[in-house]
């Protein structure tokens, strides 16, 4: 990757970079960028090839800004089949997000047949022409191949996404850390309306993935929105180019957005 990180670490600190800057406050950083520099505290401290992230849950109750970020990480539970580990992040010494991961050991499935959805049949990202850059969302945050429907588009939605930066300097994105950078696209996904655009800023995430993405490309497809007094819950259907790998769930507030801001090269 050539494009500015999200993150740069120095010692046991996260320093924020232009490219991670939100949408909601031009001092404050992206949703997302939070999400997944938690997820990457969370598998830097507990990961194990033996064991699958299974679920990340992230609320974020304060948007940071661009000070210095100390995450602290704690373990829950160390057991044989289950790992249960917790994340705080503070910015500028205010704690701004908590996150909690269920790692879970991998074995063989059961015997037995269960319904599960269709997987959806569609195109490749490489099949697909790669959209007029001043069209995507928030720019050249990532890198985008709509599928149907899209924002503006009255309807369910099917896109792919792909990460254009490194979460941290120097440092590849893991498939774990690709899911958790992305499932806050999850809120704009299926929360913005079709004719007024994102009205909603989410407060959390829960991902459940049952397995770690193949590629660099995660299919969102929306499945659910439903709002009332201005407390909305929005859900997609996670893929990568082999199937069907999880969901990614939000909860979301009425919001008025700030202007945006030209994106970062």
């Amino acid at each position: 990757m050539t494009n500015q990180p999200f993150f740069v670490l120095d010692g046991d600190q996260y320093l924020p970079q232009a490219s991670g800057r939100g949408p909601w406050n031009p001092n404050s950083l992206h949703g997302r960028v939070v999400i997944g520099v938690m997820g990457h505290a969370l598998e830097t401290a507990f990961g194990d090839p033996d064991f699958m992230p299974a679920r990340l849950t992230v609320d974020m109750y304060r948007l940071p800004g661009f000070e210095p970020m100390e995450i602290k990480t704690r373990l829950i539970r160390e057991g044989g089949r289950i790992r249960m580990a917790e994340a705080e992040l503070f910015s500028g010494g205010v704690s701004s997000a908590k996150a909690s991961c269920q790692f879970l050991r991998k074995t063989e499935d059961p015997p037995g047949k269960v319904w599960t959805p269709p997987g959806w049949d569609v195109p490749l990202p490489q099949d697909i022409p790669p959209p007029d850059p001043g069209t995507t969302p928030m720019g050249r945050m990532w890198a985008t191949r709509n599928i149907a429907g899209g924002f503006g588009v009255q309807g369910s939605r099917r896109m792919w996404m792909s990460e254009v930066r490194e979460l941290v300097a120097g440092q590849a994105l893991t498939p774990f850390q690709r899911v958790a950078v992305a499932s806050d696209f999850c809120s704009p996904f299926a929360n913005a309306s079709y004719d007024q655009g994102l009205g909603y800023i989410n407060t959390d995430v829960t991902v459940y993935i049952s397995r770690l993405p193949v590629g660099e490309w995660i299919g969102f497809e929306s499945v659910n929105h439903t709002s009332a007094q201005g407390v909305a819950i929005g859900t997609c259907w996670l893929h990568d180019i082999d199937g069907p790998i999880g969901t990614a769930s939000c909860a979301a507030l009425a919001q008025r957005r700030a202007p945006p801001k030209p994106p970062v090269q």
